[in-house]
């Protein structure tokens, strides 16, 4: 099975290890301090009661930037940008607690068993690392969902590194469930709501993990996930019904009806989670794997944007676009890997050694990690050190600071005139290089402004060794 990954290359897109955006074919970008912060002040002015989403086709998703729903926390966006960074910090760190650690290889510790139907039919059972017991909340992004047969729309954040789909499930008993910022999907009032029968069906995989356990006595698949935050969800699977905007397609989910958030506040006021990971033939709850798609798109809004975008399966609904062939890692399966080949700065040619893309020194080669819950791009360390190097050299004759922020160390004094500063551009080819493959990363894609500096816009793997 082949599995592609589309890009949309008019927004921007940040991911762990890649960094993925549009722009145009100059060297070099001019940043203007004073557009960026008339960005800023509209996107803090945006109310989040007035978005409508688009028109849709049927197995799209309208998607907005997290921001816009939870910036009211905060005094400016500075400090909401703050905050993501430190989210991504947190990000990078669980990305890494995976990828550093080889115990599933090495001794079968912490794993758990998928099945794949067979070239002839018949199931193979065989061990395949489950990624960790402690899962990722608080990512960048969210989607809209018409839930249930009644249409109510919720607010779901995106997760590449998720095979389950959950939401807050009323009725809710008191100090159960979080306050969330849409209403809240009552089960009792969709009639086509339905709980999975553990007990005489197979589609509760309790026997593939341990997320899963299947309730004798009242036939219920109970699900307990537990986040790096903290925030537990926990509650029983569910059938129910999705419905596109355009056509009002209904179409049949299975997801986590969450009934216990014990921790009592999300982090943005969404209902819970909706994992992308890679499509499997069998054991997984995701999107793809739920809508059958060999074929994802999306496009994501920028650090500024309070527009929208959109997340397509099966189709690509866009007329520029760069596909990325998915790397297979048996290890990691949920995963989206790609071979990131070249690397330019500028006009300058970066060599790209295969050895910096391996996640462990003892295991395969696995490419680069695309993942929607970073703000960040993270390469490995020897990687990070040698393009730092080489992108402070082609800046020139700006000064270097000190940045404000712990996790950025590329930072250049904002001109007190608001001059327009010039920073490099990044072109990232995989696979070979061709232009139908190659994104181009201009202006605050590769620099973040906050707080008076423009800071480059990567840094290195985080080392869980040291």
């Amino acid at each position: 099975m082949v599995y592609l990954f589309h890009f949309h290359l008019s927004m921007s897109i940040f991911v762990s290890i890649l960094f993925v955006v549009g722009g145009n074919e100059n060297l070099f970008s001019p940043l203007n301090s004073t557009y960026i912060h008339q960005a800023k002040e509209i996107f803090m002015s945006l109310d989040p009661s007035k978005l409508q989403d688009p028109l849709m086709s049927s197995y799209t998703f309208t998607i907005y930037h997290s921001g816009i729903f939870e910036k009211s926390k905060f005094k400016d966006y500075d400090s909401l940008l703050i905050n993501m960074l430190d989210r991504s910090e947190v990000r990078a760190s669980y990305l890494a607690s995976i990828f550093e650690d080889d115990r599933d290889v090495k001794k079968g510790e912490n794993t758990t068993l998928a099945r794949e139907q067979g070239a002839r039919g018949g199931k193979i059972r065989k061990k395949v690392p489950k990624t960790t017991s402690t899962h990722f909340e608080g990512g960048p992004y969210v989607a809209s969902f018409l839930l249930g047969s009644n249409q109510v729309k919720n607010l779901v954040q995106i997760d590449t590194g998720s095979d389950l789909i959950w939401w807050q499930c009323g009725p809710c008993e008191e100090n159960k469930c979080y306050k969330q910022g849409s209403p809240l999907y009552d089960s009792t009032k969709s009639k086509t709501f339905q709980k999975i029968d553990c007990v005489n069906s197979s589609r509760c995989f309790d026997d593939l993990d341990t997320t899963y356990t299947c309730n004798i006595s009242n036939h219920e698949c109970k699900y307990n996930i537990r986040f790096a935050s903290g925030q537990v969800s926990n509650g029983f699977m569910a059938d129910d019904v999705i419905t596109f905007v355009s056509d009002h397609q209904p179409v049949q989910v299975t997801f986590g009806c969450g009934k216990d958030q014990t921790t009592g506040q999300s982090s943005f006021g969404g209902t819970g989670i909706a994992g992308l990971g890679r499509r499997l033939k069998f054991g997984s709850y995701s999107l793809p794997s739920q809508f059958g798609a060999d074929l994802m798109s999306i496009c994501l809004p920028g650090f500024y944007s309070g527009k929208t975008s959109s997340l397509n399966f099966h189709i690509t609904p866009w007329r520029r676009t760069t596909s990325a062939k998915i790397i297979k890692d048996d290890r990691f399966l949920l995963f989206y890997f790609v071979n990131l080949y070249k690397i330019f700065i500028g006009d300058k040619l970066f060599p790209v050694h295969p050895s910096w893309w391996k996640f462990n020194l003892r295991g395969p080669q696995s490419g680069v990690t695309v993942d929607t819950g970073a703000t960040i791009t993270h390469f490995p360390t020897d990687l990070y050190i040698v393009f730092c190097y080489l992108f402070r050299r082609e800046v020139g004759d700006i000064p270097l600071v000190e940045g404000p922020h712990k996790t950025l160390d590329t930072c250049y004094k904002d001109d007190p005139k608001g001059r327009p500063l010039y920073f490099p551009d990044v072109k990232l080819y995989f696979g070979e290089v061709n232009p139908k493959i190659m994104l181009l990363l201009s202006k605050e894609r590769v620099m973040i402004h906050f707080t008076g500096y423009y800071c480059l816009a990567f840094m290195g793997w985080i080392d869980l060794t040291q």
